[in-house]
This record gives C-alpha cells, sequence and structure tokens, in this order.
C-alpha cells in the first residue's frame, strides 16, 4: 500500500465535502478511497437517544450513495456497550490531532456487536472497519466501512482511514444541521400557515351549537379572548377543546401571531424539556446544534398545550416560570429568553384531586386556572346533534370525494339523539364518516349508521324513512318530548329534563322553530302517535 500523499489527501477531503448531500458525498469519497483500501459499502450512522439506537443518515456503494433515515434498534446491553466502548477497539495517535478510535472486524460472527447487527447486511460474511465521529467533545455517530469477505483489513488501511476523521466528522455534523433546519423550517411554515389563516378569518369558523349548547362557552371564550390571562379548557376527551382554543385564539390581539399546538401527552418524558424549551448545541448527547422549542416558535401568538395533566413535575415547574416571568431557559442554557405568548391549557383530568395528590403543583395550578371554561360533553347538549351532523355529513363527503351529501334518514337522527356518546364530538365524527363510506351515496338509515349494534335492535323502527329536513327533524323530536311531558317545558317531569337540556336553551331553541310553548301552546302538544 502507498504511502499517504497530499494529492490522495486532497482528493478524499475534496469528495467528502462536495455535495451537501451527503450520500452524493459518501460516493465520492467511496470511489476515491478505493484507490487505497478494499471498499464496497460505506454507510454513516448516528446515535439517536430517543428512540435508542443507531439511525442511517446516508449510505454509498460503487453504484452511487443516497440519503438515507432508516432506523437500526439496539438492544440494552449492545447499545450499553457501545457507548461504553466497552468493545474491542484501537485508538490511533495522531501527530499534533487528536487521536482516532477504531474498530476492525475481520469476521463478524466472532465479535459480539457486528454479531447482532449482521441482519442489516448482505452479504453476511464481510469485513468492517468502524471509525467513530466525535463533535466538540460529544460522540455524534459512526463511519463504517465494509468489504465483501473475510479478513480483508489491516492495520494500515485503520490508518489510512484514520486521517479523515475531520472532514467525515464535518460532514455528518452538516448533514444533522441541515436536516434540523430544514424541518425547524417546516415547522415554522407551518405555524406561520395558521397565523395567516387566523388573520384572515378573525371571527373563527362558525361553531356547531355556539348558539344552543355552546352558547355558555362561546360566551366566555369572547369574554376572555382579549385579555391576556391564561386559560384552561375542561372538558372529556373529544368534546373539541382546540376548537374552542383556536375561536380564542382568533379572537384574540395574537391573532397575527403564530397558533402552536402541543399534545404534552404524545411527547416521551426525555424530550419533553429539550421540545417545550429547546436546547443548546452540546447540552446532552445527540444534541449537534441548537434548537428552538414550541415555546419560542409561539413567540407573539398563542401556545396550546393540550393534556397539561400529563407533564411531569419538573417541566411542571418551568412552566410555572413562563407564566410568572414570560421567559423560558433552553436546554443547556443559561440566558433566560423572553417571550411574548398567550397560554392556553386544556385537560380531561381531574386537577384538582391531582393536587390533593401531590400529582400536580399547586401554585402552577392557581396560575392556570384564573379563567376555567368548562366545555359539556356531547350527552348534555343533545340538541346540537342534528346540526352537527348536517355540518360533518357535508365536510366528511368532500374529504371522501362523494358525488354529493346523502341523506340522512330522520330515524337515523332520532337514533343518534339517544345515543349517550362516550366519545363525545370526536366518536360522531367518526360514526358518520363510517356511514357515509357504507352509504354509496344512499339514503343513511339507522342500519346504516350503527351496523351490528345491539342497542339499536332493541329501539322501535318505523316501517319506512321519510327523509324531512334538520330543523323539521328537531322540531318533530321536540314536539314529542313536550307532547309526552303535558306540553310542560321545565321543572320535575318536563321537556327540559327529559331532553337532559337547559330550560332556557330550549326555550330559545323551541323560538327558533316556532314551536309555541305556555298559554300559547294550545293543544299542539295534544297529538297522536
Amino acid at each position: 500500500m502507498n504511502d499517504l500523499d497530499p494529492a490522495f489527501y486532497r482528493s478524499v477531503t475534496t469528495a467528502i465535502c462536495s455535495s451537501s448531500e451527503i450520500g452524493i458525498a459518501l460516493h465520492r469519497a467511496l470511489l476515491a478511497l478505493r484507490e487505497r483500501m478494499p471498499i464496497d459499502l460505506m454507510i454513516i450512522w448516528v446515535y439517536d437517544d430517543a428512540q435508542s439506537g443507531l439511525r442511517k443518515i446516508a449510505m454509498a456503494s460503487e453504484d452511487g450513495g443516497h440519503d438515507s433515515n432508516e432506523l437500526m434498534r439496539l438492544n440494552p446491553a449492545t447499545r450499553a456497550k457501545l457507548l461504553r466502548m466497552d468493545i474491542p477497539h484501537t485508538v490511533i495517535e495522531r501527530t499534533g490531532l487528536n487521536p482516532v478510535v477504531m474498530r476492525i472486524v475481520n469476521h463478524p460472527d466472532a465479535d459480539p456487536v457486528a454479531r447482532s447487527m449482521k441482519k442489516y447486511f448482505m452479504p453476511q460474511d464481510y469485513s468492517s472497519m468502524v471509525m467513530y465521529l466525535d463533535s466538540d467533545g460529544k460522540r455524534i455517530g459512526t463511519l463504517f466501512v465494509r468489504a465483501e469477505g473475510t479478513q480483508r483489513y489491516e492495520a494500515a488501511h485503520a490508518q489510512l482511514l484514520a486521517q479523515f476523521l475531520e472532514p467525515f466528522t464535518l460532514a455528518a455534523a452538516n448533514a444533522l444541521h441541515r436536516e434540523e433546519m430544514i424541518k425547524h423550517r417546516n415547522a415554522l411554515a407551518g405555524d406561520q400557515a395558521h397565523a395567516r389563516q387566523s388573520a384572515g378569518n378573525p371571527s373563527g369558523d362558525r361553531i356547531i351549537g355556539s348558539e344552543y349548547g355552546l352558547k355558555n362557552v362561546i360566551d366566555m371564550a369572547r369574554q376572555v379572548a382579549t385579555m391576556t390571562s391564561p386559560v384552561l379548557l375542561r372538558g372529556e376527551t373529544g368534546t373539541g377543546k382546540d376548537m374552542i382554543a383556536t375561536a380564542i385564539h382568533r379572537l384574540s390581539a395574537f391573532r397575527d401571531g403564530p397558533f402552536v399546538k402541543v399534545n404534552c401527552g404524545a411527547i416521551p418524558e426525555a424530550l419533553i424539556d429539550a421540545e417545550l424549551f429547546g436546547h443548546e448545541k452540546g447540552a446532552f448527547t445527540g444534541a449537534f446544534y441548537q434548537k428552538l422549542g414550541f415555546f419560542e416558535r409561539a413567540d407573539k401568538g398563542t401556545i396550546f398545550l393540550d393534556e397539561i395533566g400529563e407533564l411531569p413535575p419538573p417541566v411542571q415547574v418551568r412552566l410555572l416560570r413562563v407564566l410568572q416571568f414570560k421567559e423560558i431557559q433552553r436546554v443547556g442554557g443559561s440566558d433566560p429568553i423572553r417571550v411574548n405568548i398567550r397560554v392556553i391549557a386544556a385537560t380531561h383530568r381531574d386537577l384538582e384531586q391531582m393536587v390533593a395528590a401531590k400529582e400536580f403543583r399547586e401554585d402552577l395550578w392557581f396560575r392556570l386556572n384564573v379563567f376555567p371554561i368548562f366545555i359539556p360533553p356531547l350527552r348534555q347538549r343533545k340538541e346540537d346533534i342534528p346540526e352537527l351532523v348536517s355540518h360533518m355529513a357535508t365536510k366528511k363527503s368532500r374529504e371522501l370525494n362523494l358525488p354529493g351529501t346523502p341523506l340522512i334518514a330522520s330515524s337515523a337522527i332520532k337514533r343518534l339523539a339517544e345515543y349517550d356518546w362516550p366519545g363525545n364530538v370526536r366518536e360522531l365524527e367518526n360514526i358518520i364518516e363510517r356511514a357515509l363510506i357504507l352509504s354509496r351515496g344512499k339514503t343513511i338509515g339507522v342500519d346504516t349508521l350503527f351496523p351490528g349494534d345491539t342497542l339499536r335492535a332493541a329501539a322501535p323502527q318505523p316501517a319506512t324513512d321519510t327523509i324531512l329536513p334538520l330543523d323539521s327533524m328537531l322540531r318533530e323530536y321536540i314536539l314529542g318530548a313536550l307532547d309526552q311531558c303535558g306540553g310542560k317545558v321545565q321543572g320535575r317531569g318536563g321537556a327540559a329534563e327529559a331532553l337532559d337540556m337547559n330550560p332556557s336553551t330550549l326555550r330559545n331553541l323551541m323560538k327558533r322553530l316556532a314551536i309555541p310553548y305556555g298559554r300559547k301552546a294550545g293543544n299542539e302538544f295534544r297529538r297522536t302517535s
């Protein structure tokens, strides 16, 4: 093997740095290195702490190279060996430069780590060299070099590859930085698109139920929207808390800023600090660059923290600081960063009980509970069901590319109103979508809404399904309830009690539908069934 010369060093280094697409650069480097060593495959792996494995970001063979995002999960024992370097390895000293940690594996069956990774490579009889890539004192990944057959690599090959540690490390770090910048740019673009949508429609889309079942909720939302106080939305899962949060943002002074939604229960506990507050470069293993968290992305706008009850105690402390001082601190950072944001939180959990059980900070609870809004479940606002069904059927028909919106039988609407909806509006939406798929453009009846449902089978069914406008169906349903209650609207045995509605809400609905009540009712309710 010839000694390393400046011209060869320049050719390989130039190849490694020749393209921002690391897969292409890796392919060019492979072709250059083949002049001095056996090599048919090169891979750059990076450590992915979040997913407990190695993530392939680039791969090259003699036929070409490409960027990648393939994850290789490691069992805990193998992962521990890699992190502690509790495996055979060689340290190559270099004059005036940092030493290089290398591994030569000429027979994978004889090496514990290579043996566990054989399934990822073809052919399985190969020789390999692994060079560990460190950036700013942090191990970011490895360069894997392979040649078909066993006993292909010698110490001289490792000495040669070690001379290119810095350009390979720089290429890997730049690729990760570019990857993060693309993700950050896409996230900001999404935030800005939502902001433009909100600015273009400051009053927000009409919320179904705002005149009846959700009237008190909407009144409270309008009342608090112009303030800067935090808002806590409470209610069962599927009641539409995100919809109310969006409406508050659109009515607020922050409507021209971003609206960032965060599901606190969906972020792994190990990552939640970095996701919410961001991190500095080098803050932990795998922090190859500075990252903005959700709070910084929401600056001059609104952050919606859904499922706030899922936050672990350490994060609750940091959130309290945001609410008190309007500032955050990135993980690994020392300087506070000011943020001008509106905080809306939501939960379906009993926070008072969590405070009593020491699962939720009492001081954070007091800060969030300045203006609580309770969103009633669908079973407590069944008067909204006909309009919700009409809206969802029209919306889902467009999404499913149906030629039109199928008619919904009056018996089907009645059956929907009899159901208790443990899954709330979300469950209703799923049922409507399923019915539209099953209906194939035909009228949606009870059988389509509840296929095979035993509760449906027990309900009395009319001989035929008469198609009525939704308002007409709702009017008939209320008239039926009033008829059974002898025209009594409120009080014990009244229609409001039977329909599980607020009496004033029922009267408003009756007024809109031209249903007389009180002395004006006359014989309206003395109908035969």
